[in-house]
């Protein structure tokens, strides 16, 4: 655990004195966004635009971080296990792109629906059933969602099938 530790403290470090935009903490073993870290970015964290924590084994998201990170473009959380966003997602006013593929949403992440700028939403290899395909529609920026591997219900399957001003990836398999 100290390893991991000692990991994620070098990489903000990093992120820090080179004034990056971006933060990687991919592969880390992280249960949880540690609170040490919004301390530490505080006075850089209007410049990151790009967070990953991909491959974790996260099962939350602080409503804290999407208010400390508030100029976010991406956040890759794909391969933990998350089950849910906190509604402080629907706050963030410059999210592009959000990666939750391979995490474990059996339920669509509503609040999604209500970022005016989300381009590209990747859900991939989840347990979602049901996708609120009207509410995607009302979305002015979405191009891309990707829903294949979902044990999508019939009825979602087919309204996706419609013609939509945003490019759908779906399949069948679960």
């Amino acid at each position: 655990m100290a390893e991991a530790v000692a990991n994620v403290a070098r990489r903000i470090n990093t992120t820090m004195e080179e004034g990056k935009d971006s933060l990687d903490l991919s592969n880390c073993q992280l249960t949880s966004f540690p609170d040490g870290v919004f301390k530490l970015l505080r006075t850089v964290s209007d410049n990151i635009h790009v967070v990953s924590l991909s491959n974790n084994k996260m099962k939350a998201i602080s409503s804290k971080f999407f208010t400390t990170f508030t100029q976010l473009r991406e956040v890759d959380l794909q391969g933990n296990v998350l089950t849910k966003l906190p509604d402080t997602i629907a706050e963030t006013q410059h999210l592009t792109a959000i990666n939750l593929a391979n995490n474990s949403f059996s339920v669509f992440p509503d609040k999604l629906t209500e970022i005016a700028t989300l381009e590209r939403i990747n859900l991939e290899g989840n347990s979602i059933t049901e996708i609120p395909v009207e509410k995607l529609s009302d979305m002015a920026a979405l191009k891309w969602l990707n829903v294949k591997s979902n044990p999508l219900s019939s009825d979602t399957q087919t309204a996706l099938q419609s013609p939509h001003k945003f490019d759908v990836l779906s399949s069948n398999e679960a």
